[in-house]
């Protein structure tokens, strides 16, 4: 029992022992190449590396799964590539169901792979080298194309902020691709190295002649590299020729491949005979098969006239060029019969295509962005001729019909407006108003603006158009196409003159019109018949010819912006400047016609000045009419000042002397109104200052009196005031000549109140002087035989009271004016008192004691008003009269006139309000 027991342990241990010895994990000692490139051909080597394929179920390099190009070998040796590992370098485990995951002692070290290039040396095919997708479990092939350097200098890649577009202005015709043939190197330096250190471009030389140097060694590399690859190859040969060799020395028969080359050549003729019917068909249908295969192959090519047809009515032109310039490129010059009848085919739609986009080209009207398509697709297409200016002269000969349409348009409305009014003026009845065929403003505003319009949105277009044509834009935004472009700019070059002609044409024509419009005078006979034809339409007034001239400056100023050569828009500076002239003098001679008109509007009424509105009227119409010359008289860029002409100066000063003195001929007109030609209106005046009181005169007729009296009063106010504050607007408009102006307008107004004065003292002196004489000699007075004085006679109180009337009379129209007239009527009166006094030939004690009463009762009262030519009258009066000695004579002398005063206080007191000393003119 204890031998077998002892036996039985035994045997039980070794089994224990030989499974724990297969449950032993894997062990890597040791991996051949231990470096190398994804999918890297390896041999891994080690103990427990499983029991068979079927017990492999794991192997990593690097943290990459490689199970799927594991070969198992033995258990001691395992053949499979190297994956694209995640990790530079790793362990390799091997993982089997008996033992579970092993562990390793050496490592493996992933290399970055060298891509073989398009024109490399490569042992193996290209294609052999594929990758394992774990996504989809399919091998998938890396393009040789995709093989090449995306980095061939190595460094990292920055990208640059220069804009492609300028980099291919810089360099026109080449390319930053290093594989394109027009490759330049600086282009692709400021591409991906704008901002690379200079070092470091250096050192990337290096690296670059590093790889050169090692191409130029050539086969030997290639052969160092691929040398296991021939050795096997090698050795796979002799084994075949040996065992040819072996064959044929052993058969009688021959050798071996004669021997097949019999036997197949007679089984191929049975085949025949037993299958030719199958075979035939076989070849039909090969040759169905076949014909399928060329349609199918060359469908773009047959379907291209069909494509055509249906891209055209849909408008895709690009997608027909694309298709045209594809297809000429592979069957232009086919000699395939079927080739060459469907390209014909196409060739003849495509004629009709150019057709079509010709037409499309010159239709009117046309928004540039269509004519540059239209004129790229031409070109594209190969189209004869030049169908750019093609389209420049239809544009040109457009904008010209556009003009005539609008000045047609024009013409045949103001006919309509003029056959309306005449048929309203012609009929017996009043017609209800219909504004619906009237539009707003004169017609010759309404032309200038509809011209001005179409020039502004034809001509910059136009511009453009001819400018694309000059600098090659048309055919290329990006310089692809040199050769097109270097041949529009050949073209442009040629046709330069032509296009300044189509330019100067539109412009002239342009001002032609608008002269025939506004400044028909200007226009010779000939042209005048062409362009005129405005003579039924009323003149425009200044404020229209100033729009007028606003809107030929914006059109002027939207041809400038465009850069147009100023020579060819110095017609329109010329219409510009003559047109601002005319509004000058259009505008003066207007506002003389608005100033006859003013008297009209003269309501007699005065403010505490004593002057009416008309005044303030008048310079506010000079004013406006100042301010409306504003715009003419400002000077645009370009432009001259129409006030430094010397004829215009001389032109506007005599018109402006005009404009006053037709003012003053209106106040003159006034003056001599009579009662019946005023209307009934109301005076409003202020005797003295708002703080004493005031009268209102309703329903009041002003009398002759009272007109020369405001008439006056609105003249002082012109010389004060009014003709000043003009004078200083035309300074400030920039008017020459303003002194001139100032100087006849004062003498103007000087001698129309110098008229009105006297006329106004003729009527109210000759009155009181003329009521002396008889006043003084009534009763039969005589100054020889008169009783002793008793206080001053009633002529004397009538004459003062006469002056008194006179007195309120002028302060109620202007205090201003009252030290004027009293001055010059007391002058009057006193001199009418000398010379009566003169032609006394004698005077009694008491007579002449009565006439000094008398003259100093007089001269004292209006003492306030005396003048030098009064004071001088009164004193050749008195030193006419005896002299008083006796002191009786002189107290009884002061009694009087003390009397006198007393009784006449209240009266005289109107004489001692005035304020201010007496006036001489």
């Amino acid at each position: 029992m204890g031998p077998r027991r002892r036996g039985s342990w035994n045997c039980s241990f070794i089994k224990i022992e030989a499974m724990s010895r297969a449950r032993q994990p894997p062990l890597v000692t040791g991996i051949s190449p231990n470096e190398g490139a994804p999918w890297t051909k390896v041999t891994i080597r080690g103990e427990n590396l499983g029991t068979g394929p079927a017990d492999l179920f794991g192997l990593s390099i690097c943290g990459h799964n490689c199970l799927l190009t594991a070969e198992w070998m033995s258990a001691s040796k395992i053949v499979c590539r190297v994956g694209p590992a995640k990790d530079d370098k790793g362990q390799i485990i091997v993982s089997t169901k008996s033992g579970g995951p092993g562990t390793s002692t050496v490592s493996f070290k992933v290399l970055k792979p060298e891509r073989i290039g398009i024109l490399d040396q490569s042992a193996v095919w290209v294609d052999e080298m594929n990758y394992y997708d774990m996504r989809t479990d399919r091998n998938k092939g890396i393009s040789p194309l995709s093989l090449r350097p995306a980095n061939p200098l190595g460094i990292d890649i920055d990208k640059g902020k220069v804009p492609l577009k300028d980099i291919e202005s810089m360099f026109p015709g080449m390319s930053g691709d290093f594989t394109s043939e027009n490759f330049s190197a600086t282009w692709y330096l400021i591409e991906n190295h704008s901002s690379t250190s200079f070092d470091q471009l250096r050192s990337a030389s290096g690296t670059l002649k590093k790889q050169a140097t090692q191409k130029n060694e050539g086969s030997l590399a290639y052969v160092k590299g691929g040398l296991s690859t021939f050795f096997e190859a090698q050795d796979a040969l002799s084994a075949i020729h040996q065992k040819l060799e072996s064959d044929g020395t052993e058969k009688v028969g021959g050798s071996m491949t004669q021997c097949l080359e019999n036997v197949l050549n007679r089984a191929s003729d049975t085949a025949d005979a037993l299958f030719q019917e199958v075979l035939g068909r076989k070849d039909r249908a090969d040759s169905t098969r076949n014909a399928l295969n060329v349609l199918q192959r060359f469908k773009f090519l047959f379907n291209l006239p069909l494509n055509i047809e249906r891209n055209i009515h849909k408008g895709e032109y690009d997608v027909v060029i694309n298709d045209y310039e594809k297809a000429k490129s592979l069957f232009g010059n086919t000699e395939v019969p079927v080739f060459k009848k469907v390209y014909a085919e196409v060739e003849t739609r495509i004629g009709a295509l150019r057709s079509l986009l010709l037409g499309k080209l010159l239709e009117t009207p046309s928004t540039l962005h269509d004519q540059k398509r239209y004129i790229r697709y031409l070109s594209d297409l190969h189209a004869s001729g030049d169908p750019a200016w093609q389209c420049i002269s239809a544009q040109h000969q457009w904008i010209l019909q556009l003009m005539q349409k609008t000045r047609d348009q024009q013409e045949g409305e103001t006919h309509t407006v003029v056959s309306r009014l005449n048929l309203r003026r012609g009929s017996s009845f009043q017609t209800p108003r219909d504004d619906s065929w009237s539009s707003s403003g004169p017609q010759q505003l309404q032309f200038v603006e509809r011209l001005t319009d179409v020039v502004i949105s034809q001509l910059p277009n136009f511009w453009k158009l001819w400018i694309s044509y000059v600098n090659g834009s048309l055919f290329s935004e990006t310089g692809e196409k040199s050769g097109q472009v270097e041949k529009s700019k050949k073209n442009a070059r040629q046709r330069q003159s032509d296009f300044k002609r189509m330019i100067e044409e539109v412009v002239q024509r342009l001002v032609l019109q608008l002269r025939g419009c506004l400044l028909p005078t200007s226009l010779p006979e000939v042209q005048l018949r062409l362009y005129g034809g405005w003579d039924n339409t009323p003149p425009l007034s200044g404020a229209h010819l100033t729009q007028a001239i606003h809107t030929i400056r914006l059109c002027h100023e939207a041809l400038s912006a465009l850069e147009i050569p100023n020579d060819l828009l110095q017609t329109i500076q010329d219409l510009l400047l003559d047109l601002r002239v005319h509004c000058l003098l259009t505008t003066l001679l207007h506002t003389t016609e608005g100033v006859k008109r003013l008297a009209e509007k003269e309501d007699w009424i005065v403010d505490n000045e004593g002057i009416t509105s008309l005044p303030s009227q008048f310079e506010q119409c000079v004013v406006q009419m100042l301010q409306s010359l504003k715009e003419p008289l400002e000077c645009k860029p370009a432009e001259m000042n129409i006030l430094q002409l010397e004829p215009i100066q001389d032109q506007a000063s005599e018109q402006f002397v005009k404009i006053m003195k037709v003012f003053i001929s209106c106040l003159e007109e006034l003056s001599t109104k009579t009662d019946g030609d005023l209307e009934t209106s109301h005076l409003s005046s202020e005797l003295g200052s708002p703080d004493l009181f005031t009268n209102t005169y309703e329903d009041f007729k002003p009398t002759p009196e009272q007109r020369s009296l405001i008439i006056l009063s609105n003249c002082h106010y012109l010389e004060k005031h009014t003709f000043l504050n003009l004078a200083q607007h035309l300074d400030t408009q920039g008017f020459t000549g303003t002194e001139k102006i100032l100087r006849v307008s004062m003498e103007a107004v000087r001698e129309l109140d110098c008229g009105v004065f006297e006329s106004y003292i003729e009527m109210k002196a000759d009155p009181i002087v003329g009521s002396l004489e008889p006043g003084i000699y009534a009763g039969y007075f005589d100054w020889k035989d008169c009783l002793p004085p008793t206080g001053v006679r009633s002529y004397l109180k009538e004459a003062l009271v006469n002056i008194i009337t006179v007195h309120a009379e002028v302060f109620s129209i202007s205090k201003d004016l009252v030290p004027r007239v009293l001055s010059r009527i007391i002058e009057a009166v006193a001199e009418e008192m000398s010379r009566l006094m003169q032609c006394v030939s004698s005077f009694s004690k008491n007579g002449a004691l009565q006439a000094r009463l008398e003259i100093c009762s007089l001269s004292d009262a209006v003492s306030v008003y005396l003048t030098s030519e009064s004071r001088g009258s009164f004193k050749q009066a008195q030193e006419s009269l005896p002299q008083l000695h006796s002191g009786a004579d002189k107290k009884l002398l002061e009694e009087l006139l003390n009397k006198f005063k007393s009784s006449m206080h209240l009266q005289l007191s109107c004489f001692q309000l005035a304020s201010s000393h007496p006036v001489k003119r």
